[in-house]
């Protein structure tokens, strides 16, 4: 994660733009009065809100960790996809 001000952004946007859309990158930019901002890929922002409603209720939080656990302690089944 790198930081950026608002004025070396502005000149070089289409490079910074760059950097977080081809590699990902998230990117701090510092502005005045601490009114920072964060840029990231339009994938990444999808992970986080994919995430963050995956784990907003305790029941489907409770039941992704227990389905974790299974996998890890070899307690999964590996089933083949058949496409039609």
């Amino acid at each position: 994660m790198n930081a950026v001000n608002f004025s070396d952004l502005r000149k070089n946007l289409k490079s910074y733009l760059d950097r977080v859309y081809e590699d990902h990158e998230t990117i701090i930019v510092a502005r005045k009065n601490n009114e920072n901002v964060v840029m990231v890929s339009i994938d990444e922002y999808n992970s986080l809100v994919e995430t963050a409603h995956l784990l907003s209720t305790e029941a489907n939080s409770r039941h992704l960790a227990q389905s974790i656990r299974q996998a890890r302690d070899g307690n999964a089944i590996r089933r083949d996809l058949v496409e039609q």
